[in-house]
């Protein structure tokens, strides 16, 4: 591909992205609340009214309206914008790591599930089943067509053609990451009489374990769990919050790790 050809590529897959974005929005707000993701029309969270088709163009709208409802007044929320420029930079990322390749859409079907479980857990402390366990089947239907890494495949079924060792490891790896996890959470709420990790964390392993593999699953949960220790030891210290009783979005920190996992494979820290 000659570099301007691929500077359109590129130009068309992040205007993509930014539509995209603007339906993992909806994504975001309506899977918690239990809403069809297809009907009624965009609308207002505040005042209900429809939002029309210019008032909805990724970044522009949100940039001309100046963060206001045309019809309530009503601040928009800065997650918005922030959502369709993540998917487009996201987007974009995952077309020059991979290019045009099934991998390329394997990824970014990964990248966008992350995105609205990192928003909903964020905001709701809640990992959606539709897409923790929907994501599971979709990575174990990729796993069919686009080998999932890791060195049990070859050690356990030598002999076995390369889809049968993508799928041991991708059930490999969902089970070895969240076995441990559901195990650690079972003793917890047995010693202390409360939940200390949810299920839904549980199930984002599996997913996560299904798309990644053990080890680049283990370099997800890495990543996660040492920046969300940094950043939670931040933000309770600068809120002053109690520790024992507020509860971390600890599934949006392994989102967020997990994010860079597929796309770190060309400064050579992936196995992908």
């Amino acid at each position: 591909m000659t570099p301007d050809l691929r500077i359109i590529y590129l130009a068309i897959v992040a205007v993509f992205g930014l539509l995209f974005g603007s339906f993992l929005n909806v994504c975001i707000y309506r899977t918690p609340r239990d809403l069809s993701i297809v009907a009624p029309r965009s609308f207002c969270p505040e005042c209900g009214a429809r939002i029309v088709w210019f008032d909805n163009i990724p970044l522009v709208s949100y940039a001309l309206l100046r963060a206001k409802c045309r019809s309530c007044g009503k601040a928009i929320g800065i997650r918005y914008p922030v959502v369709e420029l993540a998917t487009a930079v996201l987007f974009v990322a995952v077309a020059i790591e991979y290019g045009w390749t099934s991998g390329a859409l394997k990824w970014a079907v990964f990248e966008a599930i992350l995105l609205v479980l990192f928003w909903t857990d964020l905001e709701e402390r809640i990992l959606p089943d539709e897409l923790t366990l929907g994501g599971t089947a979709a990575g174990l239907i990729f796993a069919v067509f686009i080998l999932v890494p890791g060195v049990f495949g070859e050690l356990l079924l030598p002999g076995a053609g390369p889809v049968w060792r993508s799928l041991l490891n991708a059930a490999l790896g969902a089970g070895l990451l969240a076995g441990p996890l559901w195990l650690l959470g079972h003793a917890y709420a047995r010693v202390r009489k409360r939940e200390g990790i949810g299920l839904g964390d549980v199930k984002l392993l599996l997913f996560l374990g299904v798309f990644l593999g053990l080890e680049n699953g283990l370099l997800a949960v890495l990543i996660g769990a040492v920046g969300g220790s940094l950043i939670g030891a931040l933000y309770l210290w600068s809120t002053r919050k109690e520790a024992a009783t507020y509860e971390l979005p600890f599934g949006s920190f392994l989102c967020a790790g997990a994010a860079f996992v597929p796309l770190i494979e060309r400064i050579g820290l992936g196995v992908l």
